[in-house]
């Protein structure tokens, strides 16, 4: 019996020194995991939620995320897909956000519809998944009249505005007749019927090249931008995140260029004297609330001698309240020195003025006022509306326009306000001609593996003086040209070259639909925001939800930034195609640099699954 208890009394030791150990070893690991982990993330299930209340992604230096990985040299872990009913997240603009957040916002000036983004806390760390039934985009120009009714499976516009021919549901794809709630006939005979007004040579509202750029508030589903393209003009289409479900969506999936925005109480993204022409059909925007301010805006965006096309109820109809609408509109206008054009049927254009001498002819105490010195037309990310008018640059009232030459000539040829920034046209035209050899050795590298017309919508995410996106000029894209913060003063080149673009700080979630690019360009952007304290994975997760399956990002970065980024690939699912190389150096190249393209996988049922 005393054997029997020794031998127990010694196994009960062993149990407790095992358990012990265990428990030890179990410390040790957790340790270690935690010390070497590159970024702390929540669970699946919290991710799913986003309820988690730690911050999603921790921001680290990239040399420190090398020294770990080279310590631990597998790649990072899997990161989670969001649930399914996020497939259309706009993190920036989502509103069941603005309502958890319990965020004061003023509905009658639209603030709702402008961005605020989650804090921190509450950042999404998932990949956002594809409705279910998700196909590969049908490729332009098939696409600017039919898409997939399974890649955004909304029909309510259909029924809406069954009588105006925007869009038609045909079996399992959507259908785009070319109307609008002004243009029901097509957007086309309406273009026709807007160069027929302004007496245009051969009824082309291009005019001979000199409008390119043009503004199209409240677009709808985007049917006059895509009809303005055959004529080689460009509109920023622009609409809310509103009631009329995905518009913005829809013109996306199309091919057409198109953003989401709204005239609210911050400037549009855009820098002054961009637009040829601004445009508002059947828009619904009171143009006269706060002493005229938007229609200030719209003064803000337009060149020298810009026009100003409505087609509204307010410019036809002889009802009491549209006549005393009319009657102060025009009141307003000529106090901002507009003068009216033309007025035909159902639509009225007006055209700003060429020069300052309106403006300084105007009586003392005038309503609105001058802007003061000191305000830059330019600056607006984040930025107020201001109720008065910008006046010209000395320079541009002395020439009476702003200098520009007709398109297709303006995208080569050095503009004006190159020497506001502080270039010099040889650096410009240096700049042009390094694009032109950097983007052609791009398609060299991805020529086994594009298709015809697979890519169409494309994004530069740091676009500098709009380089990159002229050099694709012959190919049958369009570029979204994004001026980071810190750059946005050269914004204005881009429009000046006859291009598009906006300014976004990439520290932010982009104000677009998921899965609206088949192209993402990225120029030294990774290493641009680490110096400014910002994740580098939250921006790989944020390309990734914009990026469409099957689509391409190119990266271009040092290669410390590279070699990290590299270990993202299988965990993002970027890993269909892969390339790299060291690229010459030239006259932009401040450091070595290694060019990356991958290409996006399309989820099958199995990763949606996981």
């Amino acid at each position: 019996m005393k054997h029997k208890a020794e031998q127990s009394s010694t196994t009960k030791l062993l149990n407790y020194f095992l358990i012990g150990l265990i428990v030890f070893l179990g410390l040790v690991c957790l340790y270690l995991v935690s010390f070497l982990a590159p970024g702390s993330r929540r669970s699946d299930q919290e991710a799913s939620g986003f309820l988690g209340s730690d911050p999603v992604l921790q921001t680290h230096d990239v040399d420190d995320f090398l020294q770990v990985q080279d310590l631990n040299p597998e790649a990072p872990r899997s990161i989670p897909i969001c649930d399914l009913r996020f497939s259309e997240l706009i993190p920036c603009l989502d509103r069941n956000l603005i309502y958890q957040l319990k965020l004061k916002l003023n509905l009658s000036l639209m603030e709702h519809y402008e961005r605020h983004c989650p804090p921190p806390a509450r950042r999404y760390n998932c990949l956002v998944p594809p409705p279910s039934g998700y196909k590969i985009p049908i490729r332009w120009p098939a696409s600017r009249d039919e898409v997939w009714k399974a890649n955004i499976p909304h029909t309510h516009l259909a029924q809406e505005k069954s009588d105006q021919n925007w869009m038609v549901v045909n079996g399992d794809k959507i259908n785009f007749p070319g109307g609008g709630t002004h243009f029901h006939d097509g957007a086309d005979k309406y273009i026709i019927a807007l160069a027929k007004m302004l007496k245009f040579s051969g009824d082309k509202l291009h005019n001979g090249g000199n409008i390119r750029n043009v503004l199209d508030v409240g677009c709808g589903v985007a049917s006059f931008g895509a009809y303005l393209l055959p004529l080689n003009i460009i509109a920023v289409s622009l609409a809310p995140n509103d009631v009329h479900e995905n518009q913005i969506q829809f013109a996306l999936e199309r091919g057409i260029p198109a953003t989401l925005g709204v005239l609210a109480t911050k400037r549009l993204p855009y820098p002054s004297r961009s637009f040829e022409l601004a445009h508002c059909s059947r828009c619904r925007i009171d143009w006269l609330q706060r002493d005229g301010i938007l229609l200030l805006e719209l003064d803000r965006l337009l060149r020298p001698g810009g026009y100003f096309v409505y087609s509204s109820p307010e410019a036809y109809a002889h009802d009491l309240e549209n006549r005393k609408i009319w009657n102060a509109m025009c009141n307003l206008l000529r106090r901002m020195c507009w003068r009216l054009v033309v007025k035909q049927d159902q639509t009225v254009i007006w055209a700003k003025p060429l020069t300052n001498g309106c403006y300084l002819k105007r009586e003392r105490g005038t309503l609105p006022s001058l802007c003061s010195s000191d305000d830059d037309p330019d600056a607006t990310w984040n930025v107020s509306m201001k109720a008065c008018i910008s006046p010209y640059s000395k320079k541009m009232h002395k020439e009476k326009g702003s200098g520009l030459v007709p398109w297709p000539q303006r995208l080569s040829a050095a503009p004006p306000r190159l020497e506001e920034i502080g270039v010099r046209r040889e650096e410009f035209q240096e700049d042009t001609s390094i694009w032109h050899f950097r983007v052609t050795e791009y398609w060299k590298q991805m020529k086994s593996v594009i298709q015809k017309n697979s890519i169409r919508n494309v994004m530069d995410m740091n676009s500098n003086l709009g380089g990159f996106a002229a050099a694709l000029s012959d190919k049958d894209v369009w570029v979204m040209n994004v001026a980071p913060v810190n750059a946005f003063a050269r914004l204005k080149i881009i429009y000046d070259r006859g291009l598009i673009g906006t300014v976004h700080d990439w520290c932010e979630a982009f104000s677009t639909y998921p899965r609206t690019y088949d192209l993402l360009h990225a120029w030294t952007l990774f290493s641009d925001i680490d110096k400014r304290g910002c994740g580098v994975e939250d921006l790989l997760i944020e390309m990734d939800r914009i990026l469409r399956p099957d689509g391409f990002v190119i990266i271009r970065d040092k290669p410390s930034t590279i070699n990290y980024i590299r270990k993202f690939l299988t965990a993002l699912r970027w890993d269909g195609w892969v390339s790299e190389v060291e690229p010459r150096v030239d006259a932009l190249s401040s450091t070595e640099e290694r060019v990356l393209i991958a290409r996006k996988k399309l989820w099958d049922d199995g990763i949606m699954k996981m």
